[in-house]
């Protein structure tokens, strides 16, 4: 049973006489837990929903038409938080002081149906896998790292963590599309692991990619389970299993991150397929340099203000080649790149998405950084109001006496704030 915290006006369910406060017990004889129960339901043109203490209501719509219910969270209960100690994970060597939402550890699966999240199984029973079943929720985002059940156990810390992979073959079997990841290991999970890993999932035909990243480690380590950040050599070896694996169409992947690190140039955007797991760093170097590009030949443009764009090591070179290009075409184009290292974390986080603001300023302050500079937005919370270290754009912009101006990863986008 979930409970109404507000009623749209003019809305079907407004119409049909639902209060805020009204309790919902089923919808269509259907028990209604939580959003999952609550969106599957309300697809239908007739509606009958059973309110406490009220009579049935009956509602007719447009298929697929909202009624116009909110609720106090998006879920309509708590988040549930992750129970498993993994030997890598990030949220483990985080120091004190960021913004506090950032030491939840997420592992619900209904976030991974409403926002792309990446689910560990571990949290799952068995009624909430049928659920997923019956109600075909596609795709599912797993964590999987290892195929291996004992391994799985001893990385995660969870004596329950081997026997849950068993809903992989159970989603696959009914048709839903999965996503598994990889955080990748020196040592651990690479290596025989990884190829074990890679043709096992492969055997699912409704797996429909399989990517790895590699362990994030900060210089927040201490007592912690000692762990080693890729280098070269063993970043091209990771890089040459995925490509051993070359069924078409490719559905393994290896994370932007290992190219960088083995000092490979990262494949074209036709060698990513449909882009499933972008947000995991995969592809996402050849996709936004790509759409520059384009948007270099497309857009007209007379740039007059000078720039800088800031971001990580592993996306400087990429942008420092996107600048220069911009330049063969528009020669007043005034934009200088500036690399800053994460001194926050350490310098083996290379991302952009994980710079401070506390990082930005101490690098920046003291430059002639011209009237704008641009940041990616990656670097911000969900709201685009906070950096990870609770700093906030107008900090940065009080500091460094400067215009601070955000982009998503659009490569149009980015392009026309170039020349703006």
């Amino acid at each position: 049973m979930v409970t109404v915290y507000s009623v749209d006006d003019n809305s079907p369910a407004e119409k049909a006489g639902i209060k805020k406060g009204d309790v919902i017990q089923s919808i269509n004889g259907n028990i209604v837990n939580d959003v999952l129960d609550y969106r599957f339901y309300i697809f239908e043109k007739r509606l009958k929903i059973k309110i406490s203490g009220k009579s049935e209501i009956e509602i007719v719509k447009d298929e697929y038409e909202d009624i116009g219910l909110n609720f106090e969270t998006y879920l309509m209960d708590k988040q549930r938080s992750c129970n498993n100690k993994c030997i890598f994970c990030f949220i483990d060597q985080l120091p004190k002081g960021l913004r506090q939402s950032l030491y939840f550890k997420d592992d619900d699966s209904r976030l991974s149906f409403l926002f792309g999240n990446y689910i560990t199984l571990t949290n799952l029973t068995e009624q909430e896998a049928q659920r997923i079943i019956k109600m075909h929720i596609s795709p599912i985002n797993i964590s999987v790292h290892t195929t291996n059940k004992e391994l799985r156990c001893k990385m995660m810390n969870n004596r329950f963590a081997g026997e849950c992979l068993k809903y992989i073959k159970e989603f696959n079997d009914a048709g839903i599309k999965l996503n598994c990841q990889l955080v990748l290991v020196p040592g651990v999970n690479d290596g025989d692991e990884l190829k074990r890993s890679l043709t096992d999932l492969l055997s699912y035909k409704n797996v429909q990619s399989v990517a790895a990243v590699p362990v994030g480690v900060t210089k927040f380590r201490e007592g912690l389970y000692p762990l080693k950040p890729f280098d070269k050599d063993s970043a091209k070896q990771v890089i040459d299993i995925f490509e051993s694996f070359s069924e078409k169409p490719r559905r393994c992947f290896a994370a932007d991150e290992f190219y960088l690190k083995a000092q490979i140039p990262v494949p074209g955007v036709d060698y990513y397929g449909d882009f499933f797991q972008l947000e995991n760093g995969v592809g996402m170097i050849s996709l936004f340099e790509n759409d520059c590009y384009n948007a270099i030949d497309d857009l007209d443009a007379s740039p007059k203000i000078k720039k800088t764009v800031a971001t990580g090591a592993a996306a400087y070179d990429m942008m420092q080649r996107i600048i220069d290009k911009a330049k063969t075409k528009w020669h007043n184009l005034d934009v200088k790149v500036k690399k800053i290292e994460n001194n926050f974390f350490g310098p083996e986080i290379t991302v952009t998405g994980l710079l401070t603001a506390t990082d930005i300023i101490d690098q920046l302050k003291g430059r002639d950084n011209g009237e704008t500079l641009l940041l990616s937005d990656s670097m911000l919370r969900s709201e685009k109001d906070l950096f990870l270290d609770d700093k906030t754009p107008k900090d940065v912009e009080n500091a460094l006496n400067i215009k601070v101006v955000f982009n998503s990863c659009d490569g149009y986008e980015f392009i026309e704030s170039l020349t703006k």
